[in-house]
């Protein structure tokens, strides 16, 4: 009897539970841990934004690649030569990069500074009669100049897709203003009236932030415009 109580003496003297040096590589391992959590975390998060505003300015682009062809599809000719035409509003040193004639006046898009600080670089400005409330032109109405996108690529590269998109020869091809070096470029095929359209944008800081969003679109001229 004496020798198991004194076993259980022993027993309960005997050290439990982790040793100092145990805690600290626990500590330190769950640290780690929680740091590669929190980068994935945030990883995940840039990720996620950046895909919404890829679609978010995806549909930007669709949309004003829509208007032009619009004002395309309207126009009665399309200018072969845009800095030679005189424009319904002041370019305040944009270029114009697009002219139409319509039957109720003249459409110029032009590239260049933004009006007002409150646009992201670069814009594409439309020069010509206003919208109504139900989203149709007021052909009755004064020409406005609008900003119609912002967030142009300062610096793109040289637009050589014309040709494929046209069909054509690039001899025959009409870059339009040398738009073919700029974030809005526009090439034209005096023989059908078809018009090419590039939009790029750039968005973003840093060196690893930067996202380039590109479309183009091809345009089929209405029955009777010619260049």
């Amino acid at each position: 009897m004496a020798v198991k109580v004194a076993w259980r003496r022993d027993r309960r003297r005997r050290p439990g539970g982790f040793s100092l040096v145990e805690l600290l590589l626990a500590l330190g391992l769950g640290l780690v841990l929680s740091g590669v959590m929190l980068q994935s975390l945030l990883a995940d998060g840039q990720t996620s934004l950046r895909l919404s505003r890829l679609v978010r300015e995806k549909d930007n682009q669709r949309r004003t690649l829509a208007l032009v062809q619009l004002d395309l599809q309207r126009a009665l000719a399309v200018s072969t030569n845009p800095a030679a035409e005189s424009g319904a509003c002041p370019l305040a040193g944009r270029l114009p990069v697009l002219h139409l004639r319509t039957q109720s006046g003249a459409i110029t898009y032009s590239v260049g500074a933004a009006p007002s600080g409150i646009w992201r670089g670069e814009v594409l400005m439309r020069c010509g009669p206003a919208f109504g409330l139900d989203g149709a032109t007021n052909w009755a109405s004064a020409a406005q100049n609008r900003v119609v996108i912002d967030g142009l690529a300062p610096a793109p590269a040289t637009w050589l897709g014309c040709r494929a998109l046209l069909g054509i020869e690039p001899s025959a091809a009409v870059d339009l203003a040398q738009s073919s070096r700029k974030a809005f470029s526009a090439c034209l095929d005096p023989g059908t009236g078809l018009v090419g359209l590039r939009l790029a944008q750039h968005f973003g800081k840093g060196p690893n932030r930067h996202q380039r969003i590109e479309s183009v679109q091809l345009v089929a001229p209405a029955e009777g415009a010619g260049p």
